[in-house]
């Protein structure tokens, strides 16, 4: 077993957020999700899963994936292919629902505690695709803008490390109406970063 192994495996038997919570405990049986190798070079660092992703166990299985898999032009296949795409949110667990019903924030445990480590044992990783504001504001830090939209309209600053995209949920359509310069000018460079990434003509 490698290090990254071990340290996957301790990640899916945390249960920091109920035993040593930052604030409330989580409302819930926790149940981390994500998906890492020592090969694989891209990664999507996301947001937290969600509850189709929290009775499923696989991340982006929900209309969001379905979106993101079209930004990426990739198939169901290649995306689960952990070899080659890993996947990492902010949040492991679902953080549970807010008093509107929308999902909470991710866990603050999750980044503190984790994420550093697991991309040290990650070497192979050439682009990591920044989903949501979450996301960019842990790897940005920073170099993050005032706001979502002027952090992704600013990706050619971060590029070919890091991209930055909006959350892939169908909430966001207006969003992406009102920014055509998206769909036009960064998913062709996306699509075109991960043919190349996953070995693709």
């Amino acid at each position: 077993m490698t290090k990254l192994d071990r340290l996957a495996a301790d990640i899916r038997a945390c249960r920091l957020c109920l035993e040593s919570p930052r604030g409330k405990p989580l409302p819930h049986e926790p149940r981390p999700v994500l998906r890492v190798s020592r090969t694989a070079r891209l990664c999507i660092a996301g947001q937290a899963p969600g509850t189709r992703v929290h009775a499923s166990g696989t991340p982006f299985t929900d209309p969001s994936g379905d979106r993101l898999r079209d930004w990426m032009g990739v198939t169901p296949d290649e995306f689960y292919d952990v070899s080659r795409i890993a996947i990492v949110p902010m949040g492991f667990c679902f953080p549970g629902l807010d008093a509107k019903g929308g999902d909470l924030p991710p866990r603050r445990e999750c980044a503190e505690t984790w994420r550093s480590a697991l991309f040290d044992l990650m070497p192979k990783l050439e682009t990591i695709l920044l989903v949501g504001q979450y996301a960019q504001g842990w790897h940005l830090g920073t170099a993050k803008k005032e706001s979502l939209t002027e952090t992704v309209r600013a990706w050619k600053e971060y590029y070919p490390r890091l991209l930055p995209l909006p959350h892939p949920s169908w909430r966001n359509n207006a969003w992406i109406r009102k920014n055509p310069w998206f769909e036009e000018d960064l998913l062709p460079v996306l699509k075109r970063d991960v043919r190349r990434l996953l070995g693709k003509k």
